[in-house]
């Protein structure tokens, strides 16, 4: 009988935080997607563009950390309602301004606003499915970003040319503004709120009373587990943003790769990132549906592993097989490869460069997902927000280090030297990861024993 009211709300709170945060990724970019219309009509040079975006960016990464506290404390579903609501009126009144200060200003808010939306979802899902299931729903709501970043240009500059700039983010704009009360209608904190049983343990009634998975904050932070996963996640995604980031120029400039080439090992980047979001969603789900969450190690680990072992291993191969021209003798592994050659009318060796961007970008972006289930499910419920929002700032620093500091090295020594050191990086964050995989990795509170 009540599995009928889980199916229900399941699929109807599922599809409202997907369509919405599909709206939030869009109106994120759309300043980036109509850019070229931008500048036709207002004069913008290359530093009004970087001011403006990063001023999103730095918005973006305070606001994150911020809703991921705050997530705990109030309403998921006003959270993430007021922020989409808020990022389509700041998209609104962008389409009337045109001084670079005022974009600025309002992107800067956008920002804000758009750290609201990713910390509500991940409560909600944990709140809603069983850890069996909760990775792929993860993984698969995280596809949203993909959908939106994919149709999102297109369809951003169809609207630009029929109409105008400022038109497509007025529309883009009322639309998150009239999405946000459908989800406010339609999202659900928890099963209590409509009569069925909470699946979660320890949350039995309501959010009061000290059940046993309640922790205090000094508890939660004291944990061990939460600062290996953060230092996990900072360098995995410091070494994914510096690929994708700085990628296309290593094979443009030290290999003596076309730009096409480059491109093309972006998109193969992707595309195998986003098969590998879904895949570790998925794969790690039966690892936990098989062995259960455990007090010490995480039945997640194993295929986490795996996956960082791979970036390690594409990264050393590309630095390190991919030539300036083809090589004299060619190697088995890029010899295996040329019936793709002859029907896609690639090289076998750009084949193989594109072969290790897919692989690379599977291997990365699959555990970018799992950090984020870890941390969430890993947190005593009451502090589940603030422990995605502890890793993804620690995320964040990644970021930063993968921008100045890794061009840094390349400029005064080469791009060669700069991914060794990321790859030398990610390798050792392995090793460290596999000796420490079984860990306490329930963080909080101790249960008392009489020892």
């Amino acid at each position: 009988m009540g599995t009928t009211g889980y199916g229900y709300y399941r699929t109807s709170i599922f599809l409202a935080m997907f369509v919405g945060y599909t709206l939030y990724y869009f109106n994120r970019k759309t300043f980036s997607f109509v850019m070229p219309s931008v500048m036709q009509e207002i004069k913008l040079d290359k530093d009004d563009l970087g001011l403006i975006t990063s001023s999103q960016s730095l918005a973006y990464a305070i606001s994150k950390f911020i809703s991921g506290v705050l997530s705990d404390q109030i309403s998921a579903r006003w959270l993430f309602s007021i922020g989409l609501f808020s990022v389509g009126i700041i998209n609104v009144v962008f389409s009337w301004s045109s001084t670079v200060a005022i974009f600025s200003g309002l992107w800067f808010l956008n920002g804000l606003g758009q750290g609201l939306g990713w910390p509500p979802c991940g409560k909600v899902l944990r709140k809603w499915f069983e850890p069996s299931q909760f990775g792929t729903w993860w993984s698969v709501l995280s596809c949203s970003m993909n959908l939106a970043g994919g149709l999102g240009p297109i369809i951003a500059t169809v609207m630009a040319q029929s109409y105008s700039w400022r038109t497509t983010l007025s529309i883009s704009g009322f639309t998150c503004m009239g999405v946000a009360f459908f989800c406010l209608l339609l999202i659900k904190n928890e099963p209590s709120e409509v009569g069925l049983p909470n699946i979660e343990p320890g949350t039995k009634k309501g959010k009061t009373g000290s059940s046993g998975d309640e922790s205090t904050l000094k508890e939660f932070l004291l944990s061990p587990y939460l600062w290996l996963l953060s230092v996990g996640y900072l360098v995995v995604f410091g070494v994914k943003t510096a690929c994708t980031d700085w990628g296309q120029l290593f094979l443009i400039q030290d290999k003596g790769q076309s730009a096409l080439m480059g491109s093309s090992y972006m998109s193969a980047l992707e595309i195998g990132g986003l098969v590998g979001s879904i895949a570790a969603g998925y794969l790690s789900d039966r690892a936990v549906a098989q062995q259960g969450l455990r007090s010490h190690g995480n039945p997640r680990h194993g295929l986490l592993l795996s996956m960082m072992a791979g970036m390690f291993v594409s990264m050393y191969l590309f630095r390190v097989t991919v030539t300036p021209d083809s090589p004299k003798e060619t190697p088995i592994w890029v010899a295996a490869l040329h019936p793709l050659s002859v029907l896609t009318g690639f090289t076998e060796q750009e084949i193989w460069i594109l072969t290790l961007g897919a692989v690379f970008g599977f291997s990365s972006y699959g555990p970018i997902s799992l950090f984020g289930v870890i941390a969430n499910e890993s947190a005593p419920s009451n502090y589940c927000g603030t422990s995605h929002a502890i890793v993804a700032l620690m995320a964040n620093v990644g970021g930063f280090l993968s921008g100045l500091p890794f061009s840094t090295i390349a400029k005064h020594y080469s791009w060669d030297m700069a991914f060794w050191v990321a790859e030398v990086t990610c390798a050792l964050t392995t090793i460290i990861f596999f000796l420490l995989r079984n860990i306490r990795t329930k963080m909080g509170r101790v249960p008392k024993k009489s020892d």
